[in-house]
């Protein structure tokens, strides 16, 4: 049976599906960043078999695309006899994703502190960790805000490949709805709008943080 759908109606869920997109990518982006803190102290440690761990872990998801990730957790648990729901797919693949992208942003960040900040740190005798926790992260920390703001707009964006596995996000939802009105170009119009609507203020805040730090240095 053929249902009439007002532009009030289409609108309505794609805000609906907007939500998910939202809280799909805050839930990526969070977890993925405690994931790539982890990663990152793994990866700047002494410990040569957790660097290479690391490095390894990165240059995987880094050089894989996002959406064979999400194949294989979505795909390769259900033939472990895991029954794993396009949600939980959705967050672990993003999240893994994320987390290795941070790290590698996180670790420029600390390569970025100049040599003379250790030299200095090591003079007073403090330990390693009292060097990273007192002198070397809040620097980086100050360098990193811009960038890692501004990556989570890709985090925004790699949402749409979630619909590949069944996760009803935005794309999802504007694929299911231009199905049903025969309007795709209305209802990807504003599909692309709800993205735009996400990440131009991500945009803007990332490059008003950069030049803020810039100035201040």
């Amino acid at each position: 049976m053929f249902v009439q759908f007002t532009t009030w109606d289409i609108v309505r869920n794609l805000l609906d599906a907007g939500k998910w997109t939202l809280a799909l990518s805050l839930i990526a982006f969070v977890l993925g960043g405690i994931v790539g803190l982890a990663i990152l102290f793994a990866r700047i440690s002494k410990n040569r078999a957790l660097q290479a761990f690391t490095k390894g872990y990165i240059e995987v998801f880094q050089g894989t695309p996002l959406l064979m990730q999400l194949f294989i957790v979505f795909f390769g648990l259900s033939l472990l006899g895991i029954d794993v729901s396009p949600w939980i797919a959705a967050a672990a693949g993003l999240t893994l994703f994320t987390s290795a992208y941070l790290a590698e942003i996180w670790r420029g960040c600390v390569e970025a502190v100049p040599k003379g900040q250790w030299e200095a740190s090591s003079s007073l005798a403090l330990s390693y960790a009292q060097q990273m926790r007192h002198v070397i992260l809040p620097q980086a920390l100050r360098i990193a805000v811009a960038p890692t703001v501004g990556f989570s707009v890709q985090v925004v964006k790699g949402t749409a490949v979630t619909s590949i596995i069944g996760f009803a996000e935005l794309t999802k939802t504007g694929s299911m709805l231009a199905n049903a009105t025969f309007q795709p170009f209305m209802v990807f119009g504003l599909v692309a709008a709800g993205y735009f609507a996400l990440c131009y203020p991500l945009s803007l805040y990332a490059k008003s943080l950069e030049r803020k730090f810039h100035v201040a240095r």
